[in-house]
């Protein structure tokens, strides 16, 4: 329990401890992941995008923890800023989107990608996520030729550059 101006424990420790004994602290308290994941959900700052890094770096493929919430995290991407999205579009990555949801994420993470303004590790994030999805859906794939012309490429940073065309070659 806490009061207005107290953080819950978890809080406290998402602003208090390094990365490895967060995860202790998810590890100990598992009752911690289900609250970690609903902060994650929330634009209570700085602690929600902090909550989705964590999850994200202490979950597994498809982790059962996570399945109940996939679409309360791809309903919450939206008017989360860049970090916190970058964030939920990790954890999303590594779950299976069902087919009911797909088309919703796969739209979401277009419009992300095409945000030339955005920060390049968000946009990358997001077109990992439309090339997964258009794997499963191969009428899709001629939008990742349309999503990787120049004006939206020429915009990011070296590094992620070389990235986008890692993906696009492995896609050949």
């Amino acid at each position: 329990m806490k009061t207005n101006n107290m953080e819950t424990a978890l809080e406290h420790v998402l602003m208090s401890m390094y990365k490895e004994g967060m995860i202790d602290f998810i590890n100990k308290h598992p009752e911690a992941f289900d609250e970690a994941v609903r902060l994650a959900l929330t634009n209570k700052q700085p602690y929600a995008w902090r909550a989705a890094w964590l999850l994200w770096s202490c979950m597994c493929e498809n982790d059962k923890r996570i399945a109940p919430y996939v679409t309360d995290i791809v309903n919450a991407l939206n008017g989360k800023n860049d970090g916190h999205q970058r964030e939920l579009l990790k954890i999303l990555y590594l779950m299976d989107i069902d087919d009911t949801h797909e088309g919703f994420l796969f739209d979401l993470c277009v419009g992300i990608w095409e945000k030339i303004n955005k920060q390049p590790s968000v946009r990358i994030n997001a077109l990992k996520i439309v090339i997964k999805i258009a794997q499963k859906h191969l009428e899709l794939y001629n939008e990742i030729s349309f999503l990787t012309q120049s004006h939206y490429v020429e915009t990011l940073s070296p590094g992620v550059k070389n990235a986008v065309e890692r993906l696009i070659a492995e896609q050949k």
